[in-house]
């Protein structure tokens, strides 16, 4: 049986047969009545929405032709979800939203309504609906979101937002950009309706708490920027609400667990969270509410649960316009639970079994000829139509350029503008010496930190974090237990500065990267922290995806400015075994676009985190500020007591002068500095020269060259440093395979180093707990050893 129903043949036969057995009757109803009795749909909007559901219905079919012939590159089709088409016309034209891949429909009734190039005539506009969407399964440079790179739903000027993750990993960056919004949202009773409907919980709806005193909100004095600029103005009014949908396969995956954790918990601290979840469930039969994802849903503490047939247009509206209006009205969190069906599956989906019989189209055209607002055969004329229509453009689009070279394809993948970035630092330290002046004095109580002597690796980017929050309004600290100052106290003191923009936030790690590049998309620019970089790991998709790849697969149009602080890497002692000391960072430097820094030493430290947060506002840059734990507190270098290892903080003055840009090392010459070059990053910077000091004591010289930022890599200057002495000593306290040795090496060898290369690693072996952890580190001995054989070369 599914064979013969999954085909595009199939599919239509069935269609046709269906709609020909269909009965109008004896006496319609007029089209601005509802369509049937109870039913708050009306016979005009379901043509419309009927146009729509047809239109996407076609695009599958064009797709599976376009397939046919290599000429279409993604046959994941909306075959059995043409129901979402309903919640598009609940909600409002400027509502962001993220839409996961079964969403033709919700995207032909989104552009529809609204007014473009196709101007006022709706068959236009759905015709270039349609237009667009094909242009994604061409990979036309044309396509309105990802220019030719990928088929995702997405358009700026229709407010959808590409979600990039798989199932349900968009869903933490719905919940972070619906508590963004939410920040300056007006209270229930001076929200907008979004219809004429009543707002009704419903009796489903839990009760939830009223606000605490003490629940943290994100800023109402920062900048409210657009999706695309972060200090341009918000995109989106103050009762938007942000809706995000996803497939049943998502419903129990981490994203999506993630994220109804951290809406319900918001929302019960008192958090307006005006989010619109939307589970599109296609499990094989008839799923309902009592099903398995229905039991996943409901019942979640803080976020409303509705369910509907999703393949009953009448229902599907009703709820959808009851679940939004309860998020509009009240600013909490919902979701709606559609049952839907999948028609035009692939090879290895499960067997629709009777839900076969369920196919919205067919259902919407029953609706429509047992209310006399179509017969038969108007209904069989007018799929016909939009069957040539959707054809016709099929065709067209075939013609439309694609990318032609490896340029096109990463333009929209990062910008790199080191001068506009450079000016950013500038301006920063411009307003600090001049109107910032007085606000800065206050947010440091009157003790200004370049007065208060030299500063540990710590206590400078504490330093740096106060004077960002004081220079940028739209600045967010947060994470598990910032204003207890994190578990590390490098943020102790924020929250009594500015208590709006320094909050704690849920633990899970997805939830805070959520957070985040949500609130980057509203244009605030978020700096986050992880408890550790092992936390990183179980959010990895966060990032890679949802924040790294959100200017790239809008081809510029959305980004997320982000400034990740982790503390991370090995202590030499092993405290803590192999959680704490997670000493890999492979699964950050093969993310495109990433950057990584790695500042080794309290000098260095504020320029850098001021370049990266200087790059998240000129840039949208993501970044992670990876922070060596063993040396936060460091004082000395070379013996007891010389204080080398600390560095005065920085007059607003001098920022300038002292700027790092992204991508530069720090070379540090000891002796003659001739005779063999060290290159190393973190923790290892501190050892190397303390061996770098022993050598120039033996006569020998050294350059110690401090990548400083992991991603990208310093090429140019690590070549050029290395072709100086022509012997090189990789110190990577990573493990061996796939650490950052292996990529220094790499950049040596394109670089046509010719001289003699050793490399001291730390071994493939998870950080075990205590003294066993010197025997797989990296230590001073081996560096030595490392640099005598090199020497005796």
């Amino acid at each position: 049986m599914l064979n013969c129903v999954t085909t595009p043949q199939s599919l239509d036969e069935r269609f046709r047969d269906a709609v020909s057995a269909l009965r109008p009757p004896e006496s319609g109803r007029a089209p601005g009545d509802p369509v049937r009795d109870g039913a708050g749909l009306t016979g005009t909007l379901a043509r419309e929405l009927f146009d729509a559901q047809l239109t996407s219905r076609h695009l599958d079919l064009a797709a599976r032709w376009l397939r046919s012939f290599n000429e279409g590159f993604h046959t994941g089709g909306s075959s059995g979800h043409e129901g979402n088409a309903a919640v598009a016309a609940a909600l409002r034209g400027d509502d962001p939203a993220l839409l996961h891949h079964r969403s033709a429909a919700f995207y032909c009734v989104r552009a529809t309504a609204h007014p473009g190039a196709a101007g006022d005539d709706p068959a236009r506009r759905l015709d270039e609906a349609a237009r667009d969407v094909l242009r994604g399964v061409v990979a036309s440079v044309r396509d309105p979101i990802t220019g030719g790179r990928d088929k995702i739903f997405g358009n700026p000027a229709l407010h959808l937002i590409p979600a990039l993750s798989s199932s349900g990993g968009h869903l933490p960056r719905a919940v972070g950009l619906a508590h963004a919004l939410g920040r300056s949202a007006p209270g229930p009773s001076a929200s907008r309706p979004s219809s004429s409907r009543p707002s009704a919980a419903g009796p489903s709806a839990p009760v939830l708490s009223a606000p605490g005193p003490s629940a943290p909100v994100l800023s109402a004095s920062g900048p409210s920027a657009s999706g695309s600029s972060a200090s341009g103005g918000s995109p989106w009014p103050e009762d938007a609400v942000v809706a995000a949908s996803f497939g049943d396969g998502g419903a129990g995956g981490a994203g999506a667990t993630a994220a109804l954790h951290a809406a319900g918990r918001l929302a019960l601290a008192g958090q307006p969270v005006p989010l619109l979840l939307i589970c599109e469930d296609n499990t094989p039969g008839r799923p309902g509410a009592d099903g398995w994802t229905g039991a996943a849903l409901r019942g979640r503490p803080g976020v409303r649960y509705t369910y509907a047939d999703g393949c009953d247009l009448a229902a599907a509206y009703d709820a959808a316009v009851e679940a939004v209006a309860f998020v509009r009205a009240e600013r909490r969190p919902a979701v709606l639970h559609l049952s839907t069906v999948l028609l035009l599956g692939s090879p290895g989906d499960p067997e629709p079994g009777d839900g076969l019989d369920r196919d919205p189209l067919i259902s919407a055209a029953r609706l429509l000829v047992e209310a006399g607002l179509y017969g038969p055969d108007e209904v069989i004329t007018r799929y016909d139509e939009i069957g040539w229509q959707v054809r016709k453009a099929a065709e067209e689009v075939l013609g439309e350029p694609k990318l032609t070279s490896a340029g096109e394809v990463v333009a929209s993948l990062a910008a790199r503008r080191p001068l506009r970035v450079a000016h950013a630092v500038t301006e920063t330290a411009g307003r600090a010496l001049g109107a910032g002046a007085p606000g800065r004095l206050r947010a440091f109580d009157g003790r200004l930190p370049e007065d208060a002597g030299p500063m540990t690796l710590a206590q400078t980017i504490t330093a740096t974090l106060t004077d960002a929050l004081a220079a940028q309004p739209g600045l967010l600290v947060f994470g598990p237990a910032t204003t207890r100052g994190g578990r590390h106290g490098v943020t102790t003191g924020l929250a009594g500065h500015d208590p709006e923009r320094v909050f704690d936030s849920p633990p899970d790690p997805a939830t805070i990267l959520g957070l985040a590049v949500g609130a980057g998309l509203a244009g605030l620019i978020p700096v986050p922290e992880l408890d550790c970089l092992a936390a990183l790991h179980g959010a990895a998709e966060q990032l890679r995806a949802e924040a790294a790849g959100m200017a790239y697969l809008s081809a510029g149009a959305y980004r997320n400015p982000l400034v990740l602080r982790v503390p991370g890497l090995a202590q030499p002692y092993g405290i803590g075994g192999h959680l704490a000391n997670d000493n890999t960072v492979a699964a950050l430097r093969d993310v495109p676009g990433l950057v990584v820094a790695v500042p080794a030493r309290a000098a260095d430290a504020a320029p850098m985190l001021r370049s990266c947060l200087a790059a998240a506002e000129a840039d949208g840059t993501v970044s992670v500020f990876l922070e060596p734990v063993a040396v936060y507190q460091t004082r000395d270098l070379y013996q007891q007591g010389d204080s080398e290892w600390l560095a005065p903080y920085s007059a607003p003055g001098a920022w300038a002068d002292e700027h790092i840009p992204i991508g530069r090392a720090r070379t540090y010459a000891l002796g003659t500095a001739q005779d063999v070059t060290i290159v190393t990053y973190g923790n290892g910077v501190r050892m190397s020269l303390r061996v770098a000091a022993r050598l120039a004591a033996d006569g020998y010289g050294a350059r110690v060259v401090d990548l400083r930022w992991l991603n990208p890599l310093p090429v140019a200057d690590l070549v050029r440093e290395a072709n100086v002495t022509g012997r090189v000593l990789i110190v990577d306290e990573t493990r061996r395979s796939g650490g950052v040795g292996e990529g220094v090496l790499a950049a040596l060898v394109d670089g046509s180093f010719v001289g003699s290369v050793r490399r001291v690693a730390a071994a493939d072996v998870p950080v075990p707990l205590g003294p066993a952890a010197q025997h797989v580190l990296v230590g001073e001995d081996a560096i030595t050893q490392g640099a005598h054989a090199l020497l005796a070369r």
